[in-house]
This record gives structure tokens, C-alpha cells and sequence, in this order.
């Protein structure tokens, strides 16, 4: 299991550091731009790069997601089309490319309408991730889940400096824990809650104390958090304020998370 064991593969058996105290899934991250993977800094994104890793001399999204699978036993992997999210224009080829060698996606292609998230499930992706920046209407989401059911669909409550990434005068309570509970309210199970300012920044996830809000709240959810996730300890508070699942990238390629092992 990809929350279990986090050291690269190796011959020695004598040495197998795990991570197995923490019930935590670690999710890794492709943001994919331009056909390649790249690096997300607080959601500045006309000036992200691609990748630099300490895995692999790639930034190509097959060979990035073959190698979290194979040297980590990563499972699920978290795919942000920013070319979609931006402006409009999905790489279905990577997307395919990617469930071809059987990748279980959970994909944020900007879906502003259920046409893109219905299409999402026709190409196979595991999940469709619906992100607060790309929903001009809270209505959109009870649409979503009638769409593609509540077992497929997840809701990203994006945030940025703790700010909800949204028109805050159409939507009734624009609260991060407003919106949190509208979006259960309407059927959704499955949520991110993440906040793009911490993306990429080693500064520690700042998203712990809503977490713990939600769960308090919703205790059936699957509950992912993102941005800013520096090494075991955070994961380790992340667990401890109720999340199932961290996303994680920077520490990954950097390191940082693998030397805590």
C-alpha cells in the first residue's frame, strides 16, 4: 500500500525503511503543462519549470508516473491539466497515455460543465477532481454528482491564503466550512481541500485546522489535503487532524520526504 512504504527499491533487505505507524495515503502530484511535468511554486503559474527531480532525469508525465508506481508504490496519483484548467484545452493524449499503463487518476481537467466531466469518465480516469476555481455557480455541483455519482466525483475547496477561489457573491455562504457543507449538503463524499499559495513552498500544510472542522462535521468523507507537505511530520499532523490522504510533490522529487524514512 502506497501510505506503507516509501523507500526506493532495494537489494538489501536489511535496511527497509517504512512509514507503516502513519495512516496516511501519500498521493503524488503531476502538474502537467505544455505536455510536461512541472514545478508548482503558490500557484504563480506562468513562471512554473519543469520538474527537477531527485527520482528521474524526466520531466515526460508517463516516465514521472511510472517511476512514483515502481521505486515508491504509489497508487493513485493526483493529475492537475493546468492547459485545461487555464485555458481550456485538455491533453488528452498524456490522460490516455497515462490510463493505458494503468494509472489510477484522480484528474482536475477545469471541468465548468458536466459535458467535461462525463468525458473524463468515457477516457477511464479513476476520479474526477471539481476544483471551487473552475465552478463559476454553486448549482454546478449537485449537476456533477447526478453526473458521475458521488463514488467518482471529488471536490477540490481551493483556497488561496485560506481564501476561497471563488466569486464569493454567487454562492450563499462563501466560508471555506460553508462551502464544505453546501458541497455534502449536495452529495458530495469525496473532497481535497487545498491551498494553492502553499504549493511548492516546503512552508508546511496550513490547511490542518479546516480539516479538523470538516471532520468533525462529516466524519464519512474521504478527506485530501495538499500544499506545502514537507516531510513525515506533516503527514503525521496531517492523519492526525483526520485526513485520508495528503498530496504531495516538491518533497517527493526533492527528497525531503524520502530522507525521513
Amino acid at each position: 500500500p502506497s501510505h506503507f512504504d516509501l523507500s526506493p527499491a532495494t537489494t538489501d533487505d536489511t535496511v527497509t525503511p517504512q512509514i507503516d505507524s502513519v495512516a496516511c495515503e501519500i498521493i503524488p502530484v503531476l502538474d502537467l503543462m505544455h505536455g510536461q511535468i512541472v514545478r508548482g511554486i503558490a500557484g504563480r503559474r506562468e513562471s512554473y519549470q519543469p520538474i527537477q527531480s531527485q527520482l528521474l532525469d524526466s520531466a515526460r508525465p508517463l516516465e514521472v508516473a511510472n517511476t512514483f508506481q515502481s521505486q515508491l508504490g504509489l497508487e493513485r496519483v493526483y493529475l492537475a491539466d493546468l492547459d485545461a484548467i487555464q485555458h481550456d484545452q485538455p491533453d488528452w493524449d498524456t490522460l490516455d497515455a497515462l490510463v493505458a499503463a494503468g494509472h489510477r487518476l484522480l484528474v482536475d481537467a477545469g471541468p465548468r460543465n458536466t459535458d467535461r466531466a462525463v468525458r473524463l469518465i468515457e477516457h477511464r480516469v479513476d476520479s474526477v477532481v471539481a476544483g471551487l476555481e473552475t465552478l463559476d455557480r454553486p448549482e454546478l455541483i449537485a449537476e456533477l454528482v447526478e453526473a458521475v455519482g458521488n463514488r467518482q466525483l471529488v471536490l477540490s475547496l481551493d483556497l488561496k491564503n485560506g481564501q476561497p477561489m471563488i466569486n464569493a457573491g454567487t454562492w450563499p455562504d462563501p466560508t471555506p466550512l460553508g462551502l464544505a457543507t453546501m458541497a455534502v449538503d449536495m452529495g458530495i463524499q469525496r473532497m481535497i481541500v487545498l491551498d494553492l499559495a502553499g504549493v511548492g513552498t516546503q512552508g508546511g500544510p496550513s490547511t490542518l485546522e479546516l480539516c479538523r472542522q470538516i471532520r468533525r462535521r462529516f466524519d464519512e468523507i474521504e478527506l485530501i489535503t495538499g500544499g506545502g507537505i514537507r516531510d513525515l511530520d506533516d503527514i503525521t499532523a496531517a492523519a492526525n487532524a483526520g485526513v485520508d490522504a495528503v498530496l504531495v510533490a516538491s518533497a517527493l522529487h526533492d527528497g525531503s520526504l524520502l530522507e525521513t524514512t
